[in-house]
């Protein structure tokens, strides 16, 4: 449900940022094709996991955010983020 490149990211913008345009997410992923990210987001969106709001206006305004079951998913993120930076200091270590 949260594997792969980019759902992770998206993942960690919604957890940590809050709320998010599509343009804004697109933004902060550099190399994400509108096209993966609008597939990324359904997915995360069928699981339950990222909450879509569409805005009755023109031209439609549309949100992206975690939903209450996606924030199960904060502990397994920072996590990661924890394992990531001691990584990075590790690498850094041994490879100056």
């Amino acid at each position: 449900m949260i594997g792969g490149k980019w759902k992770p990211l998206i993942l960690f913008h919604l957890l940590n940022d809050g709320v998010h345009r599509f343009a804004e997410l697109r933004r902060k992923m550099p190399g994400i094709s509108e096209r993966m990210l609008t597939q990324q987001l359904r997915e995360l969106e069928a699981d339950g996991i990222v909450h879509r709001e569409i805005y009755p206006e023109v031209p439609p305004k549309v949100e992206y955010s975690i939903t209450a079951y996606g924030e199960t998913l904060r502990p397994v993120s920072e996590a990661m983020c924890h394992w990531g930076r001691k990584h990075m200091q590790r690498t850094t270590a041994i490879h100056p």
